[in-house]
């Protein structure tokens, strides 16, 4: 009778076993299926769209620190100040790599660099004159420069260079109140944080001269 009630039990017990390993086996293939179901999370995406004045502060930024760098070259070979040679170095350190940055967006953005368009000059870009680039240098101005020497040169520098980065501190902060970009708008605050204490400085500079 014991031995009956033995077995009978032994077998309750691995139904139990079987019916538990069972119903724990179904809910993880069930979650398996409705796993796999899940699409596939989409691939990152800029932080930010750009609208049209992102587009204008790259293509008019690029010529205008071009010209820059322009000026900056001119220096060690006419300078006298050591202080303006190091300022002028450390301008193209910094503009060179702002000039690429911006080149990569518009390539991203499918727009045109105007500073790639053959035959385009600063003067000639159609809507793009000394009155949509405040501080742009006339070609007059930089043949002047140019021609210069020595105090003379350091002087007439400063002065163009001062007049150069207003403008560029005038062209960021149009992209901060119109640009729609993160990274666009970054660099504008970059440029007026920069340039305005070149700015001090440069005047700095003619006030010692």
């Amino acid at each position: 009778m014991r031995k009956t009630l033995l077995a009978g039990g032994l077998a309750v017990v691995s139904a139990l076993v079987l019916s538990a390993c069972s119903s724990s086996d179904h809910p993880s293939m069930s979650g398996m299926g409705s796993s796999s179901s899940v699409p596939a999370p989409a691939p990152s995406q800029p932080a930010a769209g750009h609208n049209a004045d992102d587009i204008a502060f790259a293509q008019q930024m690029i010529p205008h620190h071009s010209q820059a760098l322009d000026m900056a070259k001119l220096v060690p070979s006419r300078g006298a100040n050591p202080k303006v040679v190091d300022l002028a170095g450390r301008i193209e350190k910094a503009q060179d790599p702002e000039i690429q940055q911006m080149r990569g967006w518009l390539s991203t953005w499918g727009a045109t660099s105007t500073s790639s368009m053959p035959g385009m000059t600063h003067e000639s870009m159609p809507g793009m004159g000394t009155s949509s680039m405040p501080g742009m240098m006339s070609d007059a101005d930089m043949r002047k420069l140019e021609q210069a020497k020595g105090a003379e040169f350091d002087k007439m520098w400063l002065e163009m260079m001062v007049k150069h980065h207003e403008g560029a501190v005038e062209m960021a902060k149009t992209e901060l109140t119109k640009g729609s970009n993160a990274d666009a708008k970054a660099l504008a605050q970059k440029i007026i944080d920069a340039q305005q204490a070149e700015i001090t400085e440069m005047r700095g500079l003619l006030s010692q001269g």
